[in-house]
Order: structure tokens, then sequence, then C-alpha cells
């Protein structure tokens, strides 16, 4: 579903801000301290600060927004950082566009990390697409979450402030939405389990999810199950259900037997 541009007569300007924010998660299993370091490696080059460049001006073309600035940075140890500055209108040589920079943005942050004992790891990518005006972030929910790899997907969609039509009512909104899951994909819902905490009076949308297949080999990192003993690869894939339920539910739970 594609969020249509506001054909309200409006006093003014649009200055409604409409922010979508992802957390993705991607849950990986790797044996051994090289393993873990591979693995490491392994997102910082697949998800390295061009390759984040790229995937937020390609939302930009896709929301139809203009670029304004483009800042980057790859961090050492690991992880990345991209944030992209944008406007609605069309950029104009020399004019004034401070109004635009603390409303509408890109911005991207990566966290590799691993569990110190357990030989869990998780690549959790943070994404905010924040914009003013009728530029909808929505639009490039579906091209997101295909451009990462993620096992669990936390999604908020938030309404902020308002805007009058030419009678000077005002407006806390400018579209129809009771859930974000109405512009996901059918293919992508079909794939996940979710379940949505939403505050319709307040405009903030909350949408949680988790993949339904569990595939052990698709999480094992430099190994397959067929290298493993049975009791081994029980026990991984009891750690593996654990972090991602906790990650889900956002709290740790009781240890899954």
């Amino acid at each position: 579903m594609t969020v249509k541009k506001n054909k309200l007569k409006l006093y003014g300007f649009n200055n409604l801000t409409k922010t979508l924010s992802f957390n993705m998660y991607d849950i990986c299993y790797a044996d051994t301290e090289e393993a873990r370091r591979h693995y490491i490696e392994y997102i910082d080059e697949a998800y390295n600060a061009a390759r984040l460049t790229e995937i937020l001006k390609n939302v930009s073309s896709i929301i139809g927004a203009n670029i304004l600035n483009v800042s980057s940075q790859d961090y050492d140890p690991q992880g990345a950082s991209v944030t992209i500055l944008i406007s609605e209108e069309e950029i104009i040589p020399d004019s004034d566009v401070v109004c635009h920079l603390d409303k509408s943005h890109l911005t991207v942050h990566t966290y590799p990390e691993s569990h110190p004992q357990k030989g869990i790891t998780t690549f959790r990518a943070d994404i905010d697409v924040s914009t003013c005006g009728r530029i909808s972030p929505l639009n490039a929910l579906n091209y997101l979450l295909d451009s990462f790899d993620s096992d669990i997907v936390t999604l908020d969609y938030r309404v902020r402030g308002f805007t009058r039509d030419i009678g000077g009512k005002k407006l806390f909104i400018d579209h129809r939405i009771n859930s974000i899951q109405n512009y996901i994909a059918r293919e992508t819902r079909h794939r996940y389990n979710m379940i949505d905490v939403n505050v319709y009076q307040e405009n903030i949308f909350h949408t949680k999810m988790m993949l339904k297949d569990f595939d052990l080999n698709n999480y094992l990192f430099d190994i397959t199950k067929d290298q493993l003993k049975a009791k081994d690869c029980d026990n991984i894939r009891r750690q593996l259900q654990q972090e991602m339920l906790e990650i889900f539910n956002g709290r740790n739970m009781p240890t899954i037997r």
C-alpha cells in the first residue's frame, strides 16, 4: 500500500512530522572466538557506511525527498552510521533551508555484538525516516524491510504536530491508518508473526515482527548442523530461540528447556 499525497486544502504548508523507526535484528551462532570475529567482519563489510548511504539515498528517492546533506562514518572496531538531511521542496541554490533540517532526515546506525560466553551474535540496525510535509516515510517501508536480512523487526510510526485547513481547523493527521501492518507487503506478512501495540488517539503505531520459520542452518556461521552432534544442535537451537524471544518481547525470559 502506498500513502498518497495529501489533497487537503491547507492554510500555509503542511508541517506535520511523520516518523518511521526500525529496529532490525539478525541473530547468528558462531561457536569460536575466530568465528565470532569473522561474523563481525562480514557484517561490517555487508553493511558498511557506503552500502548504508546507498540504501538511504534510495529511500529518499522512493519517498520523493530532496537530499540536502550526507554524513557517514565507519567505526572502529565495528559499526557504522549515516545521516542524510532531506527536504520536500526542490532545492534552490543559496536558499534558506534551515526550517527542514531539524525535522526531515534519514539516519541509520548499526550495532554488531556478541554474547561473551554462549556464541550468540546479534546484529542490530536502527533506522529513522522522519519527514515534514506531504511526503510519507511509509512509502519506503517495504524497501527497507527487503534491504536487511532480519529475523526480528520492531517498527514505530508516529505523526506529530498539526497543520491547519483553510478554515483554520487543526489537522493532527492527514491520512488514514490503523496499523503499520496494512503497509507491509503480503508476502512479507506471511513470513512473520506480528503483533501490534497502538495508541490511536495519540497517532502512535507499533508493530513487532519475528520470522515464523526456523532452520538451524540459517543461523550457523562457518559451520552446518551436519557437523554438530544432535545434542549440540538442540542446545544451540534453544539458545537462539531464547535470544529471539527476549528481543521480540523486550525483556529477559525464563530459560527455554
